[in-house]
């Protein structure tokens, strides 16, 4: 069994160094460790550094492109490699290495596809409260979404079966890890977490320059993947909404339609008769959105073959590329 550990970076040769060197060299029940550098546009010697420590495997972006798209073409590239299992972390050395032996132990015992390391938020010491209160309410609502009970949907420190990256597909350029856990929960695969405990903070977060920004990408992501998945919650609340908002002006024209001048208050028919019509515009979309969602779902159906035609099973050995270069 082949193990593909990718590690995404953004001008890492600071803290790379202390990734590689914590990455297991032996698990049980890993017959081959490789370790896969995804390089993000860096402009310092992040490249080198990997080499001298003795990496042959790398993606390279001419260009910063995002944690969704290096995640994305880190997962193609480690498929090509014939990986059955791959684990994400991260260049800062945020997440503890060495409890990739315990991520993966739940996929070689064939129990999960998918497993996430729960940070346990309250734990980690530069989290302030708001933080840790944020991190909490937007697991409960991909949870919701996806169906499951993950403690930390946001950590990016998880390992993937094989057959669970043939299922899934990113979109997302922003951050792959809330939608992908949503996709998973929707596909039935089985997903569970360990706990572990994050490593002292090196360096500020490149993913989002402050909280705000972080709550409205993440806000983003998450209402996408409901469309997607589950338009009906998100156009149902809508029309529901708009139906309820648009009933309270013909009830007060009624109301006062037993006074003496009911056509001074025509204008709550014209504002009540918009909501209704916002109401039944959103039924509509909704009902377009679930056509769409079933389409998709055969068109994943094709995606899904596709990938196993050109990936294989991972019974053969690829010819290791050094380097390759995606620019598109």
């Amino acid at each position: 069994m082949r193990l593909v550990v990718q590690v995404p970076c953004l001008n890492e040769e600071d803290t790379l160094p202390l990734v590689l060197r914590s990455i297991p060299k032996q698990i049980p029940g890993i017959d081959e460790i490789i370790i896969l550098i995804i390089d993000d546009g860096s402009t310092d010697r992040t490249i080198e550094v990997a080499k001298q420590h003795g990496v042959t495997h790398f993606v390279k972006h001419a260009r910063n492109r995002g944690l969704g798209r290096s995640f994305h073409d880190g997962v193609q590239r480690a498929l090509e490699l014939g990986a059955d299992i791959v684990v994400n972390t991260d260049g800062d050395n945020q997440y503890p290495q060495e409890r990739i032996t315990d991520l993966v132990q739940p996929i070689i015992a064939g129990t999960a596809d998918i497993v996430i390391a729960d940070r346990q938020v309250h734990l980690v010491e530069h989290f302030s409260k708001s933080k840790v209160a944020l991190q909490k309410f937007g697991s409960g609502i991909v949870n919701r979404a996806a169906g499951t009970a993950l403690p930390d949907a946001a950590s990016g420190f998880r390992a993937y079966s094989r057959d669970s990256l043939m299922l899934l597909n990113t979109i997302t350029r922003f951050s792959y890890c809330m939608e992908t856990i949503i996709q998973a929960g929707n596909k039935k695969l089985a997903i569970t977490s360990i706990p572990i405990l994050t490593n002292p903070k090196t360096r500020e977060s490149r993913l989002f320059s402050s909280t705000y920004q972080h709550v409205l990408k993440s806000a983003g992501a998450i209402i996408r993947a409901y469309i997607m998945y589950k338009p009906y919650v998100i156009f149902s609340f809508f029309a529901a909404f708009f139906g309820a908002l648009g009933l309270i002006p013909f009830v007060r024209f009624g109301v006062l339609a037993l006074g003496n001048n009911p056509g001074s208050h025509l204008q709550s028919l014209l504002v009540g008769a918009v909501l209704l019509i916002m109401a039944f515009l959103s039924v509509i979309i909704g009902i377009t959105s679930d056509l769409i969602r079933t389409n998709r779902m055969l068109i994943e159906d094709s995606l899904e073959h596709t990938k196993k035609m050109r990936f294989g099973q991972g019974e053969e050995v690829p010819d290791a590329k050094p380097l390759e270069a995606l620019t598109g």
